[in-house]
Order: structure tokens, then C-alpha cells, then sequence
């Protein structure tokens, strides 16, 4: 598994959609999108800044780890 990405329930929490974020934070859906289905190999620290400034968190509430079974 490794690293899960949460956006999804930020936004939900947030009760926001993914195009008001993309509007606030000036990221494009496709980026957001990508990064939101955890397809992303990279997140840029100034990109994390500005979800989490957005969504009112922390990082740890939108990327956790979760060990590989088996």
C-alpha cells in the first residue's frame, strides 16, 4: 500500500468539492485529481502547504503510510 493519500476526506470533511479547491489553491483538477486517486509519485512541499492552508490541517491528515501485507 505505502503511502495513502486522503484528500478525498479532507475535502468531504471540508464539505467542499474538488473544484473549489482547485480554484483556491490554484492547482489544476487534473493535478488535484491524480493526486487525489493516489496516482501521484511526487507532492512538491509548497503544494502540501497550500492544501493544508486551505483545509484548515495537518499533512499527516492528508498523507498517512500504511504497511505492505504480506
Amino acid at each position: 500500500m505505502g503511502i495513502i493519500v486522503n484528500l478525498d476526506v479532507m475535502l468531504a470533511k471540508r464539505k467542499m468539492s474538488l473544484t473549489d479547491l482547485s480554484e483556491k489553491v490554484g492547482i489544476t483538477m487534473a493535478n488535484l485529481s491524480i493526486l487525489k486517486k493516489g496516482k501521484a509519485k511526487a507532492i512538491r512541499f509548497s503544494t502540501l502547504e497550500l492544501l493544508c492552508k486551505t483545509l484548515e490541517c495537518q499533512p499527516g491528515d492528508i498523507l498517512e503510510y500504511r504497511e505492505e501485507e504480506g
